[in-house]
């Protein structure tokens, strides 16, 4: 099956779409012989690109978003004489940073909210914009690198940031954030995932399964729709809108034969 007649087997719209662009991403790297990349993909995106690739078995890429952890992530199409570390080298080509530094009335009182919420207010592209990494004295906001400029200009515009200092920098300037979690114990009936998302999420099981249908979910950095799957020790649980969560231990069971599992969730 070649890859167009397998991307005319995906019903999304959004995801046909999605997966068109990077077919001509791959048609361009192929045809020039440079690299390619895309705006950032968020967590579904990447898991469907991700397969994408696999079924038409194209390995020359890379999912990269600025450093180790990242959530957003662009996609790198590179030709088959490039090597990964010729690829690394040129990390700073492709990505910058938009650095805001609060004014001291202003330190510590801003979240990843109040960031997202200026870019989204002033009708930026949130493609453009991978992870927010906020500290308290303020953030580097991950960008493609086209668009630095744009939005440092632009965040300045609003009353938030008027009295902050707002630079793009070099990528390898960013400030990482050290990742903080904190250890919370669950008690679930069984293993199947509607039940550690209802309880991680803090509702209903009949919302659990809502949210898993949206494909709100990701095990592992996949997207995950099936209800029954089942969770194992090790695994890695992000829910949209909720959190990260990993999977420690299974530490006992009730009288009732419900199961303990110790859980450690990204703060």
């Amino acid at each position: 099956m070649g890859k167009q007649e397998i991307l005319n087997t995906y019903k999304r719209q959004e995801d046909k779409m999605l997966l068109a662009q990077v077919l001509d991403k791959i048609n361009m790297m192929e045809k020039s012989q440079k690299i390619e990349t895309t705006d950032f993909l968020d967590m579904y995106q990447i898991s469907l690109v991700e397969t994408f690739l696999k079924k038409i078995d194209f390995r020359y890429y890379i999912l990269f978003g600025g450093f180790d952890d990242a959530e957003r992530k662009i996609l790198i199409v590179y030709p088959e004489k490039y090597t990964l570390e010729m690829i690394e080298k040129n990390y700073n080509k492709f990505l910058k940073i938009v650095r805001v530094e609060l004014s001291d009335e202003e330190k510590g009182k801003y979240t990843h909210r109040n960031y997202l919420g200026g870019i989204v207010k002033l009708g930026l592209k949130r493609e453009k914009v991978g992870d927010i990494l906020v500290f308290d004295d303020g953030a580097d906001i991950i960008t493609v690198n086209d668009f630095s400029k744009i939005l440092e200009s632009e965040l300045g515009s609003l009353t938030r940031f008027q009295n902050s200092k707002i630079n793009s920098l070099e990528l390898k300037e960013i400030r990482v954030r050290k990742l903080e979690v904190e250890e919370i114990k669950i008690i679930v009936p069984s293993l199947r995932l509607d039940n550690f998302v209802s309880d991680l999420a803090r509702t209903s099981r009949s919302k659990a399964v809502e949210i898993i249908d949206q494909e709100r979910v990701f095990v592992n950095g996949k997207s995950e729709t099936k209800a029954s799957k089942q969770i194992k020790k090790d695994d890695i649980l992000t829910i949209r809108g909720k959190g990260r969560f990993v999977i420690k231990d299974f530490v006992g069971n009730t009288r009732s034969g419900r199961t303990v599992v110790l859980v450690e969730k990204y703060v």
